[in-house]
């Protein structure tokens, strides 16, 4: 009964701040507040009603056009809103941990709550990167570095929040290097290196291709996204975000030259991808189903 309380208000909690990514992602690209004016149609400039501002439910009785111009409300709105909300569905189903001691289950709950609710904020944050690359080429810098610090903070402190958890509870929570005060900054050191190998990877490639092509391929922008993927899933799963984007983008990048030009249009070998996007996308797989992908792999490379 509890987990399908946690899921609904997962749900419900997803169209909300799916709700308000959208507010972002229309008024982020365009300098303007997102806490002022109140939500307004984008074309006419009237203010919204409150049952126009319910997530999913007011784009489904407005059949998707605004009530006063008829101007079309975009798809973006919806699609968000359930990404977000099923993303957010995903994580807190998840079957939590067995706690063989009632004394610290308390403080064990809290925890679990508190790791879940970050992987939300990540999950939401990449959603917001991918649609921002998406449609206007752009990966902000108080996004990415912001998620590369707050990132590297989480994983720097979880092994200390584990071992004093180990400890009041007697559950094997950490790894056995990690069972002492000392080999806690382990952790932080490995993470930090995987940060640095990470954006290091995209530079390496941005560097290449500025040698064969003479011009910019890869912006600093994607370096930072793979810095903050890595903070948050560990090198392993920052470069399983990397494959996962690079076939995404091959993908892409052969339909756009199938296509031919169009009219009055650059060539399609020169048109722009938004590799952040792809990552994003390559991130948010990562996030909530690296570990088995990972482990599979590792299995059918005979290297577990």
């Amino acid at each position: 009964m509890l987990r399908a309380l946690i899921t609904a208000f997962a749900a419900l909690a997803g169209l909300a701040f799916g709700s308000f990514l959208n507010v972002c992602l229309s008024r982020w690209p365009e300098g303007e507040s997102i806490v002022k004016p109140r939500s307004h149609c984008r074309n006419c400039g009237r203010t919204l009603t409150w049952w126009e501002n319910i997530p999913l439910l007011s784009w489904l009785a407005l059949r998707g056009r605004c009530r006063t111009c008829k101007a079309t409300i975009s798809w973006r709105y919806p699609l968000v809103e359930i990404v977000v909300a099923a993303c957010w569905v995903k994580l807190a189903s998840a079957p939590f941990p067995d706690i063989p001691s009632d004394d610290y289950a308390q403080v064990f709950l809290l925890y679990i709550f508190a790791t879940r609710i970050l992987s939300m904020a990540f999950i939401w944050l990449l959603i917001a990167l991918a649609l921002l690359d998406a449609e206007n080429l752009w990966l902000p810098d108080f996004l990415t570095l912001t998620g590369v610090v707050i990132g590297f903070l989480y994983a720097a402190c979880e092994p200390a929040i584990l071992w004093k958890l180990d400890s009041l509870t007697q559950i094997p929570l950490t790894e056995e290097s990690e069972s002492t005060p000392f080999g806690l900054f382990t952790p932080a050191l490995s993470r930090l290196a995987g940060i640095l190998a990470a954006a290091l990877l995209i530079l390496a490639i941005r560097w290449v291709y500025w040698l064969l092509r003479h011009r910019e391929g890869i912006g600093l922008g994607d370096a930072k996204l793979m810095a903050m993927l890595a903070a948050w899933l560990g090198l392993p799963g920052a470069l399983l975000s990397f494959a996962i984007g690079v076939i995404l983008g091959a993908i892409v990048g052969v339909i756009v030259l199938a296509r031919g030009p169009r009219e009055g249009a650059e060539s399609p070998a020169l048109a722009k991808l938004p590799l952040g996007t792809f990552l994003s996308i390559g991130g948010i797989i990562s996030s909530l189903w690296g570990q088995p992908i990972i482990a599979a792999y590792m299995r059918y490379a005979g290297l577990n």
